[in-house]
């Protein structure tokens, strides 16, 4: 019979099932709804998967997690990325750091992440039941009763890794665990703005983007789209203003520095262009490093005449370009799903789980790992790492029990 049940087939079930062992791996099933496993991991970094990011100091490490920081900490200790590469490596994975620090396999396939995993979890001859996933959870003597669509079965322990899955949430509620209400993180800005219509594309490396009323600010490449504005700094800022943002019903008013400048400092360097460009065309001269579209817009926005040539730009039309690059005003109507990299902030309370075991305080022999935790990170990897380091303690406490 078998004994442990791993409820989902994504990073963090796959995980544990790939470090039981075989004598623990054939006691197990692992049920997941859809007929492919590792969807996320597939899709991740635009097929390339993100596996991990290059921060190896836990201390570091949990101040890219706006829910989880503090429980966070004992579970890097334990399991880091530099465990996460090893561990890979160790497989015949080959990964990169890039200069952003975020970590590819060198493969930029998703799919050597994915027959890594699949490979470590048939050699541990798990069970794997696709389509067949688990629509209620009970508890019963000396276990729990699972209802899938195969019908029901009953283990001693259960690892619940069914990232965010509402249904399934209210299953956990009704054992008797918090759940604190999921709300979405890493989302993208809808924006209609006459600024930036018909500019999607355009990108800048280094922008400051901040949220004034929620006091919250980002700094880091941004991206205008066909909807609004996306890119590292704009996921940052939804993850960190997650709770808030959604109070706001995602309408909201967000400044944005273009040129990682004052507006001081620009008021000085077009003061300069005056004297040293004088007879210079503004619109055919653009004398800062992003494309000559958004000058052109920026121009026409703040009215500045076509004809005109820096001499003849006046205190006024220099005051509002410098606004406009370093303090423009944008406002936000609405959010959009990145890519399809859904997170969700919220899940069972922390409160409700031992980080040394990722068992239930309350509930013996139930475990839990990923996202149906109310731990989200932001982009970069860095919620991959926490199922990589949550499966692994959960691998480690199994065979402890079974072995």
């Amino acid at each position: 019979m078998k004994k442990i049940a791993i409820v989902g087939g994504g990073a963090a079930g796959y995980f544990v099932a790939a470090n039981l062992g075989k004598t623990v791996g054939q006691q197990t099933i692992l049920f997941e709804q859809a007929n492919l496993p590792l969807q996320k991991v597939r899709i991740s970094g635009g097929g390339r998967c993100n596996v991990t990011h290059a921060c190896f100091d836990p201390l570091d490490l949990v101040e890219f997690y706006p829910r989880g920081k503090k429980e966070l900490l004992s579970v890097f200790y334990t399991f880091q990325p530099g465990d996460t590469m090893a561990w890979f490596d160790e497989r015949g994975v080959e990964l990169k750091i890039e200069d952003d620090n975020r970590i590819f396999p060198v493969s930029d396939s998703s799919l050597s992440i994915i027959e890594a995993l699949t490979k470590a979890v048939d050699q541990n001859k798990v069970q794997l039941n696709f389509s067949d996933g688990v629509q209620e959870i009970n508890k019963v003597d000396g276990g729990y009763e699972l209802t899938t669509k195969s019908g029901k079965h009953f283990f001693e322990t259960v690892i619940v890794t069914t990232g965010s899955t509402p249904k399934f949430w209210k299953s956990l509620k009704n054992l008797g665990l918090k759940i604190i209400q999921p709300v979405p993180s890493l989302f993208t800005f809808n924006c209609k703005d006459p600024r930036i219509e018909g500019l999607m594309g355009i990108s800048f490396d280094n922008a400051e983007v901040k949220i004034n009323q929620q006091k919250l600010e980002e700094e880091g490449p941004l991206l205008i789209t066909h909807w609004g504005f996306s890119g590292p700094a704009i996921l940052r800022l939804s993850a960190w203003g997650a709770l808030k943002l959604n109070e706001s019903n995602y309408k909201f008013e967000t400044e944005i520095n273009f040129v990682n400048q004052s507006k001081d400092e620009i008021i000085s360097f077009l003061n300069d262009k005056k004297q040293v460009d004088a007879k210079k065309n503004v619109h055919k001269n653009n004398p800062f490093d992003f494309p000559k579209r958004f000058w052109f817009s920026i121009l026409s926005y703040c009215n500045i005449d076509e004809n005109k040539v820096y001499a003849d730009l006046s205190k006024k039309h220099i005051e509002a370009i410098a606004i406009e690059l370093t303090q423009g005003k944008y406002q936000i109507n609405g959010k959009s799903t990145f890519k399809d990299e859904f997170v969700t902030a919220g899940g069972v309370d922390l409160k409700e789980i031992d980080f040394h075991s990722m068992q239930a305080k309350k509930i013996p022999q139930l475990f839990m790992a990923g996202e149906v935790l109310n731990i989200d990170a932001i982009t970069g990897g860095f919620n991959f790492q926490a199922c990589w380091s949550e499966g692994y303690i959960i691998s480690e406490k199994i065979k402890e029990i079974y072995q």
